[in-house]
């Protein structure tokens, strides 16, 4: 259902416009002057308001100026009795979506709210797409930590030099990958991601390199590979502490010749292409324990990056989860939430696991669950566990 603000200083006309658009279906509240208005613009989101422009305390004009400073997507549609087309004019130069005379045809009403409905509606799309199709998310964080990594992405992007990321699972070791990428020389070419981890070991192979036709039992026709794909570009190999011996083998070959062969050919490709790592395993271990390859390790870590632990830069929690409130507020259609201190030093002081991606969940889970303001019994009912 559709939220409206009426905001007018006559009773009679906030009654009138209530009663009108309470059976058109849509959700009303009121306001009597403009200081009231604008309290409530802040407080919740809005699809359309409308504001008559003489009222006392504050008048439209400057409610109309505040509330696009608050925000600028709500539509706003002046009303007033007393309006001469200059006032319509200059109101309309400040924001205002459109502008209607009092007594307003209702016809005129009813279609010029349907028209600002559907700005809503695509402005909020809008956002949502945008943030979906982006090619890179933001590096949030200011702790020294990060700046280091975004300082060392500056540097070795504009390189060939291969990249192994380390750090636990959901700490971001993706985003880096995709930052070096966009940042290369190599952005117009394709990324392509492959979880060595989700691929079972028989298959790994035929993943990386390709097939040729008949090859195996299911193979009905040829499989261009991954390396192949990403040629000209960048290959991210995530969770490369999983892939199996004779996987980095074969690996190993195409990272010095820069050649491949596809599982059943005996044709050499050769293939232009960026290779960046990361894993959450302790790869030298993995070599001691014969389970990974020492001379992958040093062909793949020409570059090392460890992207610390949340626990690790808790001081970057307050922006990751302001921003966090941001996106999903906007994807729920509602006004961005706030957060108390104290329920903000409690996220800072738990212990996560699951580093930026449980944070992430959690903001979520805060956002559904409560309130407009986030307070510390949100935070220590729905996220800290109980014994």
């Amino acid at each position: 259902m559709s939220h409206i603000l009426i905001i007018d200083d006559e009773r009679a006309i906030r009654k009138t416009l209530g009663e009108i658009l309470s059976y058109e279906g849509y959700k009303i509240e009121e306001a009597s002057d403009g200081e009231e208005g604008l309290r409530k613009f802040k407080e919740r989101a809005w699809d359309v308001v409308l504001c008559d422009i003489k009222m006392p305390k504050l008048d439209g004009i400057e409610f109309l100026e505040k509330a696009r400073e608050a925000n600028p997507d709500v539509p706003i549609i002046m009303i007033s009795g007393h309006g001469t087309i200059e006032t319509a004019v200059e109101a309309v130069k400040k924001g205002a979506f459109d502008y209607i005379s009092k007594p307003p045809d209702l016809n005129r009403l009813l279609i010029t709210l349907r028209n600002a409905m559907d700005k809503t509606s695509l402005v909020t799309e809008t956002k949502v797409l945008k943030r979906k199709v982006s090619k890179v998310q933001e590096m949030i964080g200011e702790s020294p930590a990060i700046q280091r990594i975004k300082d060392t992405i500056e540097k070795v992007a504009p390189t060939d030099a291969r990249v192994l990321i380390t750090g636990e699972n959901g700490v971001g070791k993706e985003l880096v990958a995709r930052w070096l990428h966009e940042k290369s020389n190599r952005a117009g070419g394709p990324l392509v991601e492959v979880n060595c981890a989700a691929i079972p070991g028989e298959l790994i192979e035929s993943e990386l390199f390709g097939h040729e036709k008949g090859s195996f039992t299911s193979a009905i026709k040829q499989r261009i590979g991954k390396f192949e794909q990403a040629s000209g570009g960048t290959l991210f190999l995530d969770e490369i502490g999983d892939m199996s011996l004779s996987a980095q083998a074969k690996v190993l070959r195409a990272l010095q010749e820069g050649k491949i062969t596809r599982v059943g050919g005996d044709k050499e490709i050769s293939v232009d292409v960026r290779v960046v790592a990361a894993t959450n395993k302790d790869l030298l271990k993995e070599v001691e324990e014969r389970n990974f390859r020492l001379d992958l390790y040093h062909r793949l870590s020409v570059i090392l990056i460890h992207v610390p632990s949340l626990n690790d830069r808790r001081d970057d929690i307050p922006l990751l989860v302001d921003k966090f409130l941001e996106n999903i507020c906007a994807d729920y259609g509602i006004a961005k939430k706030e957060i108390e201190k104290e329920a903000m030093e409690v996220l800072k002081q738990y212990n996560w696991t699951g580093n930026i991606r449980e944070l992430r969940n959690v903001v979520e889970r805060l956002v559904i669950l409560s309130g407009k303001t986030i307070v510390k019994d949100d935070v220590v009912n729905n996220v800290v566990p109980r014994n």
